[in-house]
């Protein structure tokens, strides 16, 4: 990723990114108690915002923690940091914690005042030869907690894994919960196997991808069946096309997965119709 803009969202304030302070008595630094979002922006209009908020909403209502600002407040701010970063193609962060207490207690304290920050960074459409040449990805041991459908900012499994699958000369984990697909590390999976495509639905396991949906919307426009259901682990090593989907990696052909080719070892063509289509869907909403 890219270095963080000059202008950054504190506690309703924009401050230059480097001033930024939070207490390092905040829940979100203490315990992970709060919930992010990642959004991607194109030409300086924040992409399914709406959709975004939602599952803002959803985290923070598991959490119980109050949405410090309305719909409406939230839409501003989020054009008001896009604006005071110049504009452009950019993914922006938001980030909500319960807050700073006086010390450090499970039991949060009553009536605290949640901490928000925000910043953004330069995003780059994918080169056309990284397209051409696609990722890698290796299969884990899901490690994750059981509410992954919360976008929590207790994020050191997925860092763990994502080290490992470097280590291990991958691009992305691909995990595995129960000799079940679970999804990518940080992206939804899909598969395609003899012109069918499957991928794993919505659940507690899993973060309820907003750009899996986009994918979906694709399919169907496209006309391309879409079976929603389980993955048993063999599947992925008799995919003929793997992808990933995430905001700020878009939609990405996985075409080695633990050092074995996927299908023909290059990016498949149902891959090539369903990014193409999503990048229209993209074009349609932003331009």
């Amino acid at each position: 990723m890219a270095a963080a803009l000059p202008i950054c969202l504190l506690d309703g304030a924009f401050v230059p990114t480097q001033d930024a302070r939070v207490s390092p008595f905040d829940r979100g630094f203490l315990f992970g108690d709060g919930v992010y979002e990642v959004i991607p922006c194109f030409n300086a209009k924040p992409f399914r915002l709406a959709a975004h908020l939602d599952r803002l909403q959803a985290g923070l209502d598991a959490l119980q923690i109050a949405n410090p600002h309305s719909r409406a407040q939230w839409t501003r701010l989020v054009h008001e940091l896009i604006a005071a970063n110049g504009g452009g193609d950019m993914g922006l962060y938001l980030e909500i914690t319960r807050g700073a207490g006086s010390g450090r207690d499970f039991l949060p304290p009553p009536k605290l005042k949640p901490t928000v920050f925000g910043f953004c960074w330069p995003l780059a459409p994918a080169r056309g030869a990284d397209l051409e040449r696609g990722i890698s990805g290796a299969t884990l041991d899901d490690i994750r907690w059981l509410r992954c459908d919360i976008k929590s900012v207790a994020l050191l499994a997925p860092v763990l894994l994502r080290m490992e699958s470097q280590r291990r000369g991958a691009d992305e984990a691909i995990l595995v919960r129960d000799g079940r697909l679970a999804e990518g590390s940080s992206s939804a999976v899909f598969i395609a196997k003899a012109g069918c495509i499957v991928s794993p639905p919505a659940s507690h396991e899993r973060l309820p991808s907003i750009t899996r949906l986009v994918v979906v919307e694709a399919l169907a426009a496209l006309g391309l069946p879409l079976h929603e259901r389980e993955v048993d682990r063999a599947e992925l090593d008799d995919a003929d096309e793997i992808w990933i989907a995430s905001s700020t990696r878009d939609v990405m052909p996985v075409v080695q997965l633990d050092g074995r080719a996927v299908g023909s070892g290059k990016p498949g063509p149902l891959w090539r119709r369903a990014y193409d289509e999503v990048q229209a869907i993209k074009q349609r909403e932003t331009r």
